[in-house]
């Protein structure tokens, strides 16, 4: 599963893992992107779409 949202293009970002005594090793943050059906184009097509494109009406779910 490609983890990228179709409509913004959010995607996995990289940071680091930080310890107590602060060394850091390379972590990855993964979008919150969830299969859905949206109309786009008046068609209608099943993709991956994150969390904030679905909750301020970027996408009209089928």
């Amino acid at each position: 599963m490609s983890r990228v949202c179709s409509i913004c293009g959010k995607g996995q970002t990289s940071g680091n893992n930080v310890s107590h005594s602060n060394r850091k090793t390379k972590r990855s943050f993964k979008a919150n992107v969830q299969k859905v059906s949206y109309v786009q184009d008046g068609k209608t097509e099943t993709g991956y779409v994150c969390a904030r494109c679905l909750k301020s009406g970027k996408v009209e779910r089928v």
